[in-house]
């Protein structure tokens, strides 16, 4: 008989996170994007949690952080409640729920708070998670990232009316 996996719990992003989420944001683009970015692409793309702008983006928005037996092992971050602006989960928690369950309280707040829709700007190798949530692509983008380009999908879902929620809940 399998083991189960303890239950990941969800909480607000701590500063002391900081160090810890940028290890799982590193390790997310290392070992998931290789099919979909070059390792150069890859190395650029990690340098932007090099500088003080990341702790910015994370202080900034609505962070939330998954936690496995209290560890951070993934985490999303709702900026001006539209945008997803960060989003990652550790290679080792990846298919187990866990961007499922940071999605979800999301979208909840978002609604909950009026937004009428979410929108984020979404790497390739994460298109088929976002589109298996609801969200449609509205354009190709081309990214600068030092001397690299990435290339992004910006992706966006339309949520139901306030109204419409409080009569389906």
């Amino acid at each position: 008989m399998g083991q189960a996996l303890p239950k990941p719990g969800l909480r607000p992003f701590l500063p002391a996170d900081l160090p810890v989420l940028v290890d799982i944001y590193e390790e997310s683009i290392a070992e998931l994007t290789g099919e979909d970015y070059s390792e150069s692409q890859q190395e650029a793309w990690i340098a932007r949690a090099e500088d003080d702008a990341f702790a910015q983006r994370l202080t900034q928005s609505l962070t939330l952080v998954a936690t496995v037996e209290g560890s951070p092992v993934g985490f999303i971050a709702l900026k001006d409640n539209e945008l997803i602006d960060l989003f990652y989960v550790h290679p080792a928690a990846a298919g187990q729920g866990i961007g499922t369950m940071l999605y979800d309280a999301v979208e909840k707040l978002a609604g909950a708070r009026g937004a009428p829709r979410l929108v984020a700007e979404v790497s390739d190798n994460a298109l088929p998670f976002f589109q298996k949530h609801g969200f449609q692509p509205q354009r190709r983008n081309t990214m600068p990232l030092g001397d690299e380009w990435l290339g992004t999908t910006t992706m966006e879902k339309r949520l139901a009316p306030q109204e419409d929620r409080k009569l389906s809940s």
